[in-house]
């Protein structure tokens, strides 16, 4: 059985691995007068197989909890009660992120492992499986003559990477809204993997989104100034793949690369979109859940500001 093979083969020696010390600040304003509760929400990185976490220093008003939510997303939940004040919550990490690299396929059938299995087949708010988007997915698959779900999701990939272009100009881009990327063929990282999965999904290929930030290759520090998104997909013979479309758009250098490969350069912090938080929010589920959330007396609060920094970790300095 001659299978294709994932950009993981072109890979040379033990996948790369970067040390670094991320820091995540979030800063509240005061509620309006009279309010009786305050909730904050913020994300908080995991360690999985891609990558180790350690919360180095939390700072954080009042009564605070971490806790699990959907998909095995962490959080960290404040409760203030009758706040008076803005409020400033900071998280300083230690993150060894590696190189994540897809197995390459197998003869054989290997295990989803994924207790939301089928989640990932399901649709998003922002990204319908209607009798368009199937019939835009079977499109791309039959013109690229693709029959396996491996070969099906290469299709999507390249026709996504080919069709869309990285460009945050405008409305509308950075919901992650399958019809504006459809019909835009512009945006950022979230537009290109709402596309990605929702075709995926809709040839019945799980696909699952996932949110963190990025860090420039460059070894050093500084501001990281917004989010980076990213996407994998399910096969029985290769398991989970990675796979990063945008950034292949931005260098098309490296779309080999992308296809089976995150790079060190980027921490994750959520999965899944349409989220409920723990304790459960009043206001809609979250679009993702990347940035700070807050609440007084069950209402949404606006002007919630963030920042975000890095500093690379020297090998003598472990």
């Amino acid at each position: 059985m001659v299978l294709p093979h994932l950009a993981s083969a072109q890979s040379v020696g033990a996948p790369r691995v970067r040390t670094f010390i991320f820091e995540y600040q979030a800063t509240v304003p005061a509620a309006p007068p009279g309010t009786h509760q305050l909730d904050i929400w913020l994300p908080v990185a995991h360690s999985d197989s891609a990558q180790n976490v350690q919360i180095l220093q939390l700072d954080a008003p009042g009564k605070h909890t971490l806790t699990t939510g959907q998909h095995g997303n962490q959080l960290l939940h404040l409760r203030l009660r009758r706040p008076r004040q803005a409020v400033t919550v900071a998280v300083r990490y230690q993150v060894t992120r590696r190189e994540h690299r897809a197995p390459q396929p197998t003869a054989g059938r290997i295990p989803m492992q994924d207790p939301d299995s089928a989640r990932w087949l399901a649709p998003d708010r922002l990204v319908p499986l209607d009798d368009q988007i199937r019939r835009w997915a079977r499109e791309v698959a039959s013109e690229a003559h693709a029959e396996t779900p491996l070969d099906q999701a290469r299709a999507v990939y390249n026709h996504v990477v080919a069709t869309v272009k990285y460009d945050k100009t405008g409305q509308g881009w950075g919901r992650g809204d399958i019809y504006y990327a459809c019909d835009a063929r512009h945006g950022n990282c979230t537009d290109f993997h709402a596309l990605f999965i929702g075709y995926c999904r809709a040839l019945g290929i799980p696909a699952r989104f996932s949110i963190g930030f990025p860090l420039p290759p460059e070894r050093g520090s500084g501001e990281v100034k917004g989010y980076h998104c990213w996407a994998e997909f399910y096969t029985p013979q290769t398991g989970w793949v990675p796979i990063d479309a945008s950034e292949a758009a931005k260098n098309p250098a490296r779309r080999e690369y992308y296809f089976g490969t995150h790079d060190e350069n980027r921490v994750e912090f959520t999965r899944g979109r349409d989220l409920t938080l723990t304790p459960r929010q009043q206001g809609a589920p979250l679009n993702y859940f990347i940035y700070p959330y807050a609440e007084a007396d069950g209402k949404p609060l606006e002007n919630v500001q963030h920042s975000f920094r890095y500093q690379d970790v020297l090998a003598e300095e472990l």
